[in-house]
């Protein structure tokens, strides 16, 4: 599509704020109104239509889409939605350990159980973590407490965490983001532990960067996201 519009306005509404092109409210792809729970949102959604060229791409427009998406598809689906998130508390990556060399497994624990230690105390929850990758059952309270945890968040903090989540392979993780207790480097920084020591022992290629760019650029824009909410 072509730009078809001059000026980008943000109107506050009785229940959250709206945005105008030449006067006329966004319809989200639903055609439900694109209504942002707070100003800070708004004025950053407000920013990627003002900063749209000739063409409209909708990679380039990240927030639209996470805002879009917890509208049309987070919102009339909580529960459902919630639980697919939810179910990472299962099987988190920080659950999971190399055997060897000592070098990665030191890794892990400095990234990882730190992490660990604040969910321990934050939701007063116990985790087990085994080596391998064969599925290893948590306790069914610390199950059920990072579900309980999940599924008291709104739509657009659910939309805003998905990425972080299904990018980064950790709920715990997404959770210490969503909390302030771990800024987004440092949480991108974690989750991508065995990715780092892999590059580091094989190597790169082009097609590799380029996937772990468009994986980073999501996960940031979930975090953004989240940190405008």
């Amino acid at each position: 599509m072509k730009r078809f519009w001059k000026e980008v306005a943000v109107e506050r509404e009785a229940d959250g704020f709206a945005l105008a092109l030449d006067g006329r409210p966004v319809k989200t792809p639903g055609r439900a109104a694109l209504l942002l729970p707070t100003l800070a949102l708004a004025e950053a959604v407000a920013g990627e239509w003002r900063a749209v060229g000739e063409d409209i791409d909708p990679r380039a427009m990240p927030l639209t889409g996470l805002a879009n998406a917890a509208i049309d598809r987070v919102v009339p689906a909580h529960a459902q939605f919630a639980a697919g998130l939810a179910a990472y508390g299962e099987t988190d990556l920080l659950y999971y350990r190399a055997d060897g060399p000592e070098i990665l497994i030191a890794r892990q624990a400095a990234a990882w159980d730190p992490l660990l230690d604040w969910a321990r105390g934050r939701y007063d929850v116990h985790f087990e973590t085994a080596t391998g990758v064969m599925h290893h059952p948590q306790p069914p309270a610390t199950v059920t407490r990072l579900a309980e945890a999940v599924a008291a968040l709104d739509g657009f903090h659910l939309a805003g965490l998905s990425p972080v989540v299904t990018i980064g392979g950790s709920l715990v993780a997404a959770l210490a983001l969503l909390e302030g207790h771990a800024g987004r480097d440092a949480v991108w920084a974690a989750v991508e532990t065995d990715e780092t020591w892999q590059v580091e022992q094989w190597g790169d290629d082009d097609i590799a960067i380029k996937a772990r760019e468009t994986r980073k650029a999501d996960f940031d824009a979930g975090a953004r996201f989240l940190s405008l909410l």
